[in-house]
C-alpha cells in the first residue's frame, strides 16, 4: 500500500466505483472515466508501483503486456488493431503516480507523428 492516498489502489479496493474489464491475482483493469476512444482501458497492477523504470518491477510489467491480449480479445478489439500507452512522470502526461497501460481502440485511431 503507498504511503500517501492513490485513486488506482482505492479503485483495487472497492472505495471508488469503477466498470471492471478483467481481474486476475495480480492485474485489475477497468473503463477509463475520461476515454479517448470507444474502448479505452487501464490496466493496473494490484500492487501499488510507482516507477515502470525499475528492474524490479519487470516481472508485473510483462504481466500487464500480456494481459493486454486477453483484454483486447474480451473488448473484441485484438483482430481489429489496438493502442497500448505507459505514460512515464509528469512530463508524460502521467497523473496518477501507479504504473498503469492505457489500452485503446474500438476505431481506427489516429496516426502518432
Amino acid at each position: 500500500m503507498p504511503t500517501k492516498e492513490c485513486l488506482f489502489c482505492e479503485i483495487i479496493e472497492g472505495k471508488i466505483p469503477c466498470t471492471k474489464i478483467f481481474e486476475n491475482e495480480k492485474i485489475f483493469a477497468f473503463n477509463d472515466i475520461k476515454p479517448v476512444a470507444k474502448k479505452h482501458v487501464l490496466i493496473i497492477p494490484k500492487k501499488h508501483m510507482e516507477n515502470a523504470g525499475d528492474r524490479k518491477h519487470i516481472k508485473i510489467l510483462g504481466e500487464l503486456m500480456l494481459s493486454t491480449n486477453i483484454i483486447a480479445k474480451k473488448l473484441d478489439i485484438f483482430n481489429s488493431g489496438y493502442r497500448i500507452i505507459n505514460n512515464q512522470g509528469k512530463d508524460s502526461g502521467q497523473i496518477v503516480d501507479h504504473i498503469h497501460l492505457h489500452l485503446i481502440g474500438g476505431e481506427p485511431l489516429k496516426e502518432i507523428n
